[in-house]
């Protein structure tokens, strides 16, 4: 059984609450509990990325979400009762396309949770997957003068491997590594991929080709190209990902990360020398790039070969001739590991438990 206090929600709880639910138990869901543990409704990562995308405020009560789904009165929380067989379960789950059921006992009372990847192997996701580890490190130095900043450690293993695990354990297979500065530390760490359960290529860049430069040295990929930048920690469902990029018929999916920039003075809204309003000190919220990126083979194609060309390059080019780009908000734990602080931090976090090993 699993622990399942680390599912549960009130409906007084935040919108922002139920996301570190989500994210600490890393199944993309959180369960809407009354006080006896009746189960009152349920909100997955989807309903929250939906909401990120309206501006809808994080520090508003669940409540708020689950009364949008309730005006349909016909919705009931899929549920299974306590002692259900695993072939119903699996059957419930295929016909509904979902990958977890909560189990109820008699009373309605939440008791546990069924996973589809605990009834069958997961499946083999249809992605390759290119991680950027080329860079300087040059805002870690003295750290990165003898290795590169992937390979930082972090705990008992590099940075590097830990995303390497986490798409192993997505159903990814094929990974290739961008390389530049001190590539053989990570060509002699990580081989052929055979001992971390994938298949590993590299690719070398002689001069960085910027953050989408190098994706046109890649062989032809006919399947959608996951790209995460080599100082990007993260608990990203990448499967989801797929999904939204797949539900949006997208060119190129951008993972993008609300950040808050608190103002520390009263902001004037003037008509030239006329004020019109007074806003004290207000919290402006924005959506920023992530680092993590999903292309459909047909977005290479906008990939100049053999020189510098970013990430921000290829969105504008894909917008211009009017393909499909989109945003995927990141609620799950997200760092960029840019400066010593953020290094400290993911040491942090990674000792308390907090970045899932």
């Amino acid at each position: 059984m699993c622990k399942i206090e680390n599912y549960l929600i009130t409906l007084e709880a935040t919108i922002r609450e139920s996301m570190t639910c989500i994210d600490r138990n890393g199944k993309g869901i959180a369960l809407v509990v009354d006080a006896e543990r009746h189960l009152l409704g349920t909100i997955s990562d989807g309903d929250i990325r939906r909401a990120i995308l309206k501006g809808v405020n994080l520090d508003l009560a669940i409540g708020v979400l689950l009364a949008e789904r309730n005006r349909d009165l016909t919705y009931r929380p899929l549920t299974a009762p306590l002692g259900t067989a695993d072939a119903d379960l699996l059957l419930l789950m295929n016909k509904h396309e979902i990958r977890q059921i909560p189990i109820v006992n008699e009373t309605g009372c939440v008791m546990d949770m069924a996973f589809l990847g605990n009834l069958v192997r997961e499946y083999e996701q249809p992605m390759t997957a290119v991680v950027m580890a080329g860079g300087f490190g040059n805002r870690l130095r003295p750290l990165t003068d003898r290795v590169p900043k992937p390979m930082l450690p972090l705990g008992d293993r590099p940075m590097l491997e830990r995303t390497i695990e986490q798409l192993q354990k997505t159903g990814i297979r094929r990974v290739s590594l961008t390389t530049h500065y001190r590539a053989e530390a990570i060509s002699d760490h990580f081989g052929n991929g055979k001992n971390f359960g994938v298949s590993i290529d590299y690719v070398h860049e002689d001069q960085p080709l910027g953050t989408a430069g190098a994706l046109g040295l890649l062989e032809n990929i006919d399947e959608p190209l996951l790209v995460i930048n080599g100082d990007i920690l993260t608990n990203v469902d990448f499967r989801a990902m797929l999904a939204y990029h797949r539900e949006y018929k997208a060119c190129l999916t951008v993972g993008v990360r609300q950040y808050d920039l608190q103002v520390p003075y009263g902001v004037m809204e003037c008509d030239g020398a006329n004020i019109l309003s007074v806003s004290e000190k207000p919290k402006l919220q924005f959506l920023v790039n992530a680092g993590i990126y999903l292309l459909d083979p047909e977005a290479r194609n906008f990939i100049p070969s053999g020189r510098k060309f970013d990430m921000t390059d290829l969105i504008q080019s894909l917008v211009q001739e009017k393909r499909t780009v989109v945003s995927f908000p990141i609620m799950e734990y997200w760092l960029d590991i840019g400066q010593y602080p953020d290094y400290e931090k993911a040491k942090s976090d990674v000792e308390s438990g907090r970045l899932h090993s």
